[in-house]
């Protein structure tokens, strides 16, 4: 088993960067730069014809050598958009749950079973949420239901992603109950992931276990990174508690 590995999540915003080019290489080149062993990324294009960068998820795990598995929230241009889980170890099982409020966007909640070795697991949740207040609320409650966040977990938990809450609201007040307690963004020198080069916002998160232990956190502000899409990714290290 690995002892420490590391994690980022990073929305891609369909590959298009600040400069407007639609570049999944660039995504590949960040990704390289932040050395990742498991990774989460929300807004992935994946459209099947011969142009191999326009199937973004297969294109980007390929340029880094890692497994995927792409959760598919709805159609656009005429292939799969959602999120997607890149992994360095073996994917042993995954499943995508529709968290959709009705007359919102479709989002959903991608899982994966990670193989780190010697019979462990982690299981991943990445997950990109709505951006109105009470569709958030309704979404978080049906993470925490017995199908999804609350099921009989046999390995630690990570839940990362798009929150799209900037401020400590309903969603970070009920996963502190169900998650680790020490707060990353208390820990972050930089907190703030968007947009791109003069970001304001924090809306990208990291939710973990207590059977997980934190090293670092850090937000990638690579030159590349910022431009490359309009959020910058965040990324963390950890070890298994003793």
């Amino acid at each position: 088993m690995k002892k420490n590995f590391r994690i980022a999540t990073y929305n891609i915003h369909k590959c298009k960067g600040l400069d407007l080019k639609t570049s999944p290489m660039r995504i590949a080149e960040v990704l390289s730069e932040i050395d990742a062993d498991i990774i989460a990324l929300q807004e992935v294009v994946s459209v099947k014809n011969d142009r191999a960068e326009e199937d973004q998820a297969q294109f980007i795990a390929e340029e880094l050598g890692f497994e995927y598995t792409i959760g598919e929230n709805r159609k656009h241009r005429g292939g799969a958009y959602g999120n997607v889980i890149l992994s360095h170890f073996p994917i042993a099982e995954t499943k995508n749950f529709d968290i959709s409020i009705r007359g919102r966007e479709p989002r959903g909640c991608l899982h994966a079973d990670i193989d780190i070795g010697s019979t462990s697991f982690l299981h991943i949740y990445n997950i990109h949420l709505g951006t109105a207040f009470f569709e958030r609320r309704r979404q978080i409650k049906r993470l925490l239901d017995k199908e999804i966040l609350n099921r009989n977990h046999f390995a630690p938990r990570i839940l990362l992603g798009d929150f799209n809450e900037w401020t400590k609201g309903l969603t970070s007040k009920l996963l502190k109950t169900h998650f680790h307690p020490d707060d990353i963004r208390k820990i972050l020198a930089r907190k703030r992931t968007y947009p791109g080069v003069l970001p304001l916002l924090h809306l990208d998160h990291i939710y973990y276990d207590n059977h997980l232990k934190l090293v670092d956190v850090f937000i990638h502000r690579s030159r590349k990174a910022l431009v490359a899409s309009d959020h910058i990714p965040l990324v963390a290290d950890f070890k298994f508690s003793q």
